[in-house]
């Protein structure tokens, strides 16, 4: 007797991240989890700066440039957390970025000086 292909069972998988699952016979699943990256101090401030600029971005009207700017901190974010530091082509990209917007981070610069100016 033959089985043809539309009477076997199917299983479809979709996106899955931090699971783990086996499927069939005898099929095993394990789970292997891994403690965070140590960090550098140099390292903690860079994240500190890197979430706080995100931050300030989500306060001024977006464009391209801050668009790029914020995408790619967000990788420079998920790069140190997951590897413990920021390699040195993704920091001459933010430099990079950072260059292109200046004007912006000028206003938020004189934002902090006013800040300090009226003793907040």
């Amino acid at each position: 007797m033959t089985t043809s292909d539309a009477d076997q069972p199917r299983v479809t998988i979709g996106d899955v991240h931090g699971s783990n699952f086996a499927i069939g016979h005898q099929a095993r699943a394990e789970t292997h989890r891994h403690a965070a990256p140590a960090r550098d101090e140099a390292t903690e401030q860079l994240l500190a700066a890197v979430r706080e600029l995100r931050n300030d971005l989500r306060r001024v009207r977006s464009d391209e440039a801050t668009v790029a700017l914020d995408a790619e901190l967000a990788d420079t974010e998920v790069e140190i957390v997951s590897t413990g530091t920021a390699g040195r082509t993704r920091r001459e990209r933010l430099r990079e970025l950072l260059v292109d917007s200046q004007a912006l981070l000028t206003v938020l610069a004189s934002a902090g000086a006013v800040a300090a100016m009226v003793g907040l």
